[in-house]
């Protein structure tokens, strides 16, 4: 008899879920009891995950399309509620890579990039709160941003600015959906997929090789993100919202948000700009901060973005 799952008799969605981390996340909500929804843009591959779960005596259904578009989101919330008869979580997941330096970026570059991750988490997202407003249920909400929007990374301005956006939309959902009991929180995974692949750097590419030759933990697995996202989408993190974790390997991380670390004041007085060269130097002295730009992503403790 197989035990009682975290999500057992749950209902969830899972963007992205066709391959790379999304894909393990949905296994591995069905493997916790949920019916899950497979929402992905490429057909075929969200069918063959729908089949994994179904054949392995799970529930499922894919749902094809781009979770951008406003009726393809309404649509998840629809199929959950008509197939399932709920939905009790969202996992947003879905996003794309067009890496390049800013002025080097094409204009598409930048819209479609920003459009997959904005988009992408916000019409899902407006689509489930909706649903649990309206029929006064609880949820749980699971967004994807990543340590270049939080850290920052060379090369990808566009992706950066849009997974920093996505912490920013997870607090402010936090807070305005409290009162109808709904979570929402996000992770800034670190995995090896089809979008990171190349951001291993070779020592560490070479490393892993040999670590998986020996039977060894493969802690760049994406599928060693899911079991934390699957925790945040049940009841038993009712009461964690708002926040941003990173999640990677078998370590679990917990971001603190942007907060005031050295202040300078004017006296009482409208600010002379003549005075502020004069001080700039006691702001950053105090703060323990350089002014110069810093490669933020090398105090990472791990070193592959998702």
């Amino acid at each position: 008899m197989r035990a009682m799952g975290l999500l057992e008799d749950k209902v969830v969605v899972v963007t992205g879920a066709g391959r790379g981390i999304g894909r393990g996340e949905a296994l591995e909500c069905a493997r916790q009891g949920a019916a899950v929804i497979v929402a992905e843009f490429d057909a075929e591959a969200g069918e063959e995950v729908a089949k994994e779960i179904v054949d392995a005596g799970g529930r499922a259904l894919s749902v094809p399309g781009d979770v951008a578009d406003a009726e393809v989101a309404d649509g998840l919330v629809t199929a959950a509620v008509e197939n399932f008869g709920a939905l009790d979580a969202v996992i947003n997941n879905a996003g794309i890579l067009r890496d390049r330096t800013l002025v080097k970026m094409s204009d598409a570059e930048w819209d479609d990039v920003i459009r997959v991750h904005l988009r992408g988490h916000f019409a899902p997202t407006r689509a489930a709160c909706r649903y649990w407003r309206e029929s006064e249920r609880p949820g749980h909400l699971v967004h994807t941003a990543s340590t270049s929007g939080i850290l920052g990374n060379f090369g990808q301005s566009n992706y950066g600015a849009a997974k920093a956006g996505i912490a920013a939309f997870s607090t402010i959902v936090a807070m305005e959906m409290a009162r109808y009991n709904v979570t929402s929180n996000a992770i800034a995974p670190s995995a090896l997929t089809r979008m990171t692949e190349a951001l291993l750097p070779p020592d560490v590419r070479e490393d892993r090789r040999a670590s998986l030759e020996r039977g060894e933990f493969d802690f760049f697995d994406p599928d060693n993100v899911a079991p934390f996202v699957t925790y945040l989408a049940s009841d038993a993190s009712s009461h964690i919202s708002g926040k941003v974790f990173g999640v990677q390997g078998d370590s679990v991380e917990l971001y603190q948000p942007f907060t005031s670390v050295a202040e300078i004041r004017g006296d009482g007085v409208r600010w002379d700009p003549e005075a502020i060269p004069g001080r700039m130097d006691a702001l950053f002295t105090e703060a323990g901060i350089d002014p110069a730009p810093e490669n933020m992503m090398a105090r990472s403790r791990h070193r592959i973005v998702g």
